[in-house]
This record gives C-alpha cells, structure tokens and sequence, in this order.
C-alpha cells in the first residue's frame, strides 16, 4: 500500500507538470500568438516574441515526456482490475503521446520558415507568411487526431478507477464525462468544423473538473486506504471447549 501511494503521488506530480506546462503552450504561446486568418499577423507575432514561442515547443516536449510516465505509473497502478483494458489504456495513451510529439513538427517548421537561411530568398515573404500559417493550422489538427486517442485512454482510465477499490468511485464517472467531452471536440470538430468553437467550449468543463479531481485526489491522497481487518474471536461455546 506504501508503494501504491507513492506511485499515486510522483504520478500525481506529473499530472500537475502536465497541466500547467500544456495551458502554458496553448494559452500563453498559441492563443496569444497565433490569428488564424492573418498570416502576416501571426508571423510579426511569431518573430516577435520568439523566445515565447520557443518556450512553448519546450513546454510541449515536458508534457509528452511526463505523459509516457503517467501511461507507465497508471498501468502499473490499475493492471490488478484488469490487465488486458490496462494494456489498451497504456498504449492508446502512447499512442497520443506519439502523435503528438510527432504533430510538433508542424508548430516547429514556421520557426524554420521565418528564420529561414538563403535557400528561402526565393519565396516572396508573403508566401512564408502564408506557409507558416498552413503548418499551424496543420499543427491543430494533429491536435486533435491525438485528442481521439486520448479520449478512448480516458475512457478506460474511467472504468478502471472506477472499478478500482484503490479509488472512489466518483473519480471514475468524472472521468468519463471527461472522456465524452474529447469524444465531442475531436470527432465533432472533423464532421461537424462550423461548430468547433462551441464543441471545444462543451468539452471544457467536464475535462476540466475530471482530470483536475483525479490529480487532487492523487496529490492529496494518493490511493484510498483499505479498512483494517477486523480481528477474529472464537465463539464463546468454542472457548470453553477448548479450554477443556
């Protein structure tokens, strides 16, 4: 039980790091310097406040290294209640961690397009500009692709913990409104995009408040405690035969 609180803990830890170091990417660096329908706009921005955009890539490499620990620490928690969805929990979270370093690559091409050496003299600078906006509107895409397989992860991260006796339950139906609400920004943004900003701002609560109360409850308390066992008596009849 020691054991399972600290690895509740240090994954608890990571969640937090997770947390700040994603908003710090999109709301501090891409929200604030990207306008996607200005290219020139968004490249002034861009060169501008370049060593916040490159905290940004920064920031996004912390949250894809502390995310393959909390995929290991987790499986690792969850796999008695079930060690076949622990697996599939483990790798599908993998696998958006793996999208999404892989997705990097398109918010780190308008740095090299900006900065470009000689070899880009021959593009007018509007179509840098234009070039730059493309890779990141690329960038939120590939966002979204790995947003689906982290809401199926998320969806058997609830089930677990919810089945889990080292959880309460409420943690577990938290979760899985979370996981419905990435379920709705991913698929919904690709069928239904003229509906993006009120499916993003439906998804936000409920992922908010799930993966908030998970981390909490992991830095707080790690796992729940099991009641101590009651102590055996023997009947009084059975005493005084055996006294006998």
């Amino acid at each position: 039980m020691t054991s399972a609180k600290k690895t509740a803990r240090v994954t608890g830890i990571l969640y937090l790091i997770i947390f700040f170091a994603n908003d710090f990417a999109y709301f501090f660096v891409s929200q604030s310097l990207i306008i996607p329908a200005d290219a020139a706009a968004t490249a002034d921005n861009i060169m501008t406040s370049e060593s916040l955009y490159r905290a940004g890539l920064v920031s996004y490499l912390i949250v894809f290294i502390s995310d393959i620990a909390v995929a290991i620490l987790l499986y690792k928690l969850l796999k008695p209640v079930n060690q076949t969805l622990a697996m599939i929990f483990m790798v599908t979270r993998l696998m958006q961690t793996a999208v999404h370093g892989v997705n990097l690559l398109n918010f780190i091409f308008p740095l090299l397009l900006l900065n470009g050496g000689t070899y880009l003299t021959v593009f007018a600078p509007a179509q840098l500009h234009a070039a730059a906006l493309l890779f990141l509107n690329a960038h939120h895409y590939g966002v979204l692709i790995s947003e689906a397989f982290f809401a199926v992860s998320t969806l058997l991260l609830a089930y677990l913990v919810y089945k889990s006796e080292l959880f309460p339950g409420i943690l577990g139906i938290l979760l899985a409104f979370a996981a419905l609400g990435y379920f709705l920004d991913s698929f919904g943004i690709f069928l239904l995009p003229q509906h993006e900003a009120l499916f993003a701002e439906i998804m936000q609560a409920p992922a908010v408040i799930g993966e908030i109360s998970f981390t909490l409850y992991l830095l707080i308390k790690g796992v729940r405690t099991p009641p101590q066992d009651q102590p055996i008596t023997l009947p009084t009849t059975q005493a005084k035969g055996t006294a006998a």
